[in-house]
């Protein structure tokens, strides 16, 4: 008997969450060598895959009229399907030489596709026992099941499914190759993939072959289907962002401060990296695998993004560029914790979207996840401790406008370390009571939420800090003697547009002159020298 204590197969289903909620960031095409069966009570069993399958919400006229007249790739764009090629089982030698050439049926192996709403027709228990997969002698008295196969019940919605395809081994042959099959998927859902054998005997058996899932309107899973478009509108928010501050930049190129050089890589990448993320599901798409390459890409560029990223929001709360000119001896601290966040979310991004994701264990993974937690805690806390030292200071010195505006950039940070805490913890409970991946559909948020926080942070930066023609004045005022009054100061934020009288500074000696565009050559020379 199945040595599983819940009333219905759920800890079955349990037992191969982790694998459902990965196996969709590996690919439409599922490509088997040699996969060993794992015994599960008492059946061998091999999760295969789970994707979420769409039923075409439009169908072609001619189609629906004349439903004998369909070529194969209008079919397809009706229909999800599942597509069996080259399944082959392999068993042992010695198993096999227990037969004699002659016999038909010397091992039979079943797949069985269902939808997750499903679980509960697949498997039962006798006399309120355990729950099994396979049929024993006492079930097949009750379910009236036939003995040596798995239990199945048709599901309410569809008499014909949960699917069940019959393999068989004949004679004393080593294997035993599946015909090719084609499933239609009419309905919308979630859908499972186990390949399963009652027979003792198969211990030890191993499959090779492929699977390709396709939905309506291409090989991408139903879960990461939203997103393609997600990042066409990404790129499209990153291009016009990009617009707006590159025409401030180029204006005032000569008056560009550090940080706002740093807020422009940043947005540079943040383009590349959402344009590269839709070609890469577009490619995925069309093909049914992840390209390698564009995938190591862009994960690659997001990585230096988001390093790039903290160290700036770091930097500015240190008061780099705006109050201090230079880092220090912390220089090299900032420099070394850059390289190691680097180095962990690059190695968390390419376990995760580049090659096979199932071939990671739970542990493995878990190794890859804390370090880049950790760093991100650690960042944080960083963060916040420096922000309030240059608060304290900015207020020492009775500096206002600078104090106002990092006061703003404080809040900002608090709403998005509050926004991400609160995502957290949404998200944990999403995957938490959802084990079966039945709200597949709007999983795609998860992923997305994550993109549009850092872009919202990202705008709030470039809103603070916008270049302009007193951008290098204002940074330093503290520095040359300057005590500039709240208008003077406003040009932080905006560009000047021929309205403010301060438009140029020069130093000598010791003292610092300024000078009134707006007045006469007479005017300007008896403007006062102020220490």
């Amino acid at each position: 008997m199945m040595d599983l204590a819940s009333p219905n197969l759920n800890a079955l289903i349990l037992l191969f969450a982790a694998t459902f909620l990965l196996s969709f960031s590996e690919a439409s095409i599922h490509l088997y060598h040699l996969e060993p069966f794992q015994e599960v009570g008492n059946s061998y069993l091999l999760s295969a895959g789970s994707e979420g399958i769409a039923a075409s919400a439009s169908r072609s006229s001619s189609s629906s009229k004349n439903p004998a007249v369909r070529d194969g790739r209008a079919f397809i764009r009706e229909y999800g399907m599942c597509r069996f090629e080259n399944i082959t089982f392999w068993r042992s030698k010695e198993v096999a030489d227990q037969h004699s050439a002659k016999e038909r049926n010397t091992g039979l192996i079943q797949a069985f596709i269902f939808e997750a709403t499903d679980r509960d027709n697949i498997g039962g228990s006798a006399y309120g026992g355990q729950r099994s997969i396979c049929c024993t002698p006492d079930l097949a008295k009750l379910e009236g099941c036939k003995q040596g196969e798995i239990i199945r019940r048709p599901s309410s919605s569809n008499p014909k499914w949960p699917i069940v395809i019959n393999t068989q081994f004949t004679g004393n042959k080593l294997f035993a190759r599946m015909d090719p099959k084609v499933i239609r998927i009419r309905k919308t859902g979630m859908y499972n993939l186990f390949f399963v054998t009652c027979d003792p005997n198969l211990k030890g058996l191993v499959m090779s072959g492929k699977t390709s899932w396709k939905n309506p309107d291409g090989y991408l899973p139903g879960r990461m289907a939203p997103l393609m478009n997600f990042y066409v509108y990404m790129a499209v928010a990153y291009m016009l962002l990009s617009v707006i501050w590159f025409s401030q930049y180029m204006r005032f190129w000569r008056d560009i401060l550090q940080i706002q050089n740093c807020i422009t890589l940043v947005i540079a990448l943040g383009l590349i990296e959402m344009t590269l993320w839709y070609f890469e599901y577009a490619h995925f798409n069309y093909t049914g695998t992840r390209p390698v390459g564009i995938t190591t890409w862009v994960v690659t560029v997001g990585a230096v993004k988001k390093t790039i990223s903290r160290l700036l929001i770091l930097c500015v709360s240190m008061g780099y560029g705006v109050v201090r000119p230079t880092l220090g001896g912390l220089t090299t601290k900032v420099l070394l914790i850059g390289a190691t966040y680097f180095l962990a979310s690059e190695l968390l991004d390419i376990a995760e979207n580049v090659g096979t994701i199932n071939d990671i264990s739970g542990k493995a993974r878990l190794l890859l996840v804390l370090p880049d937690a950790f760093l991100d805690a650690f960042l944080i806390l960083w963060i916040f401790t420096s922000l309030s030292k240059t608060l304290e200071q900015l207020q020492s010195k009775r500096s206002s406008v600078k104090l106002d505006i990092y006061r703003k950039f404080s809040n900002a940070l608090l709403m998005t370390v509050i926004a991400s805490v609160s995502w957290i913890l949404y998200e944990v409970y999403f995957k938490a009571t959802d084990p079966f991946n039945e709200r597949w559909q709007s999983a795609w948020i998860i992923i997305a939420f994550w993109d549009i926080l850092a872009f919202a942070l990202l705008c709030v930066m470039c809103y603070l800090w916008a270049p302009s023609q007193s951008s290098q004045r204002y940074a330093y005022s503290d520095e040359v003697g300057e005590d500039f009054d709240a208008e003077e100061a406003q040009s932080l934020t905006r560009a000047a547009d021929g309205d403010l009288s301060l438009v140029k500074q020069e130093r000598k000696g010791g003292d610092t002159v300024v000078i009134d565009a707006e007045e006469d050559e007479d005017e300007a020379n008896a403007e006062g020298k102020r220490e």
